[in-house]
């Protein structure tokens, strides 16, 4: 048990999960017309269900790492983070595949409850529309390394990372509340995004060296250390700004920035990154980003909170 649980990666576990509290809390604090009140939009099912296929596909996509890059010997004597349990020979290749498959159903069923949760037996397309992108999304953390033509390997992890972790994780959980897209939420979906695409990149960056030569072309091989550390400037001062011009548009009090705290950490770790000549030296820099990720995450939804309280109390006073 202990070896399937390192395999799962805890540590990964908070970042996966951001996009479905800012969705779900900012489903709870903008009613749309046709559900008038915080508790009609709101569902602790389709929270509890959104948690649990997320979670699923974040420890299936760790488990798909871990055995396509095992049977591939990406994972190797020049690896530089944690021994993965393949690498190490705590679990077999053939242990892995089924626990791939079983986390794989379960996963799926989590989906199909997911769905059934937020649409009933109405609204049968979008029923369809979310079933096909459940799917995908499992075909996707599977494919990432597993096969010949793992898309990992020719640099395109970045794309499926932003896209579900970012932009379905936020705005997909939102949608099952509400039915509508709200414009605005794009701007966290696309930050969390971004931040969780910089883990990645954090990843390969310290990895550049041995994906090099086991023929791993992530982006971080493709365009080398030094535009790698641009790359990741880029995506979490973009993150950073797009959450502050959310804010903006939200119309937030003073009191509602608190979320900043957040940027404390994620500048620390820039400077940290900037000052880095060591590529290995940069493996605790991956948990401290997915805890700001998460933490931001957090704080943004206290701030959401805050709003919430002031719909109910114009509620109560409306009705009286």
């Amino acid at each position: 048990m202990k070896h399937w649980i390192e395999a799962a990666r805890l540590r990964t576990l908070p970042l996966s999960v951001s996009g479905i509290i800012v969705g779900s809390i900012y489903a709870l604090s903008n009613p749309t017309e046709a559900i008038n009140t915080p508790t009609e939009v709101f569902s602790w099912k389709i929270f509890g269900f959104a948690l649990l296929t997320t979670l699923g596909l974040q420890v299936l996509s760790n488990f798909a790492n871990d055995y396509g890059d095992g049977v591939k010997g990406t994972d190797n004597e020049d690896r530089v983070g944690p021994k993965r349990a393949i690498q190490s020979g705590v679990i077999t290749p053939q242990a892995m595949k089924k626990a791939i498959i079983i986390t794989s159903l379960l996963t799926l069923l989590s989906a199909v409850t997911l769905i059934y949760f937020a649409f009933g037996q109405s609204n049968f397309g979008y029923s369809i529309f979310f079933l096909l992108l459940g799917i995908a999304a499992i075909a996707s953390a599977i494919r990432y390394t597993v096969g010949n033509s793992a898309y990992g390997y020719r640099g395109y992890g970045d794309i499926f990372v932003f896209v579900f972790f970012g932009l379905v994780s936020t705005l997909g959980v939102n949608f099952l509340y509400s039915k509508e897209v709200d414009p605005v939420l794009i701007l966290p979906a696309v930050a969390i995004g971004l931040l969780s695409v910089a883990v990645l990149n954090l990843n390969n960056m310290r990895d550049e060296e041995s994906d090099k030569k086991s023929g791993k072309n992530t982006i971080v091989v493709q365009i080398g250390g030094k535009k790698a550390k641009i790359y990741h400037f880029a995506l979490i001062i973009t993150a950073m700004v797009l959450v502050v011009v959310f804010a903006i548009l939200s119309d937030y009090r003073f009191d509602q920035y608190l979320f900043l705290l957040a940027y404390i950490p994620l500048t620390k770790h820039l400077i940290t990154v900037s000052k880095n000549k060591e590529p290995k030296l940069l493996d605790p820099e991956l948990k401290k980003v997915a805890l700001s990720t998460f933490l931001l995450s957090l704080l943004l939804t206290i701030c959401m909170i805050s709003l919430i309280s002031d719909i109910i109390v114009n509620l109560f006073l409306g009705g009286r």
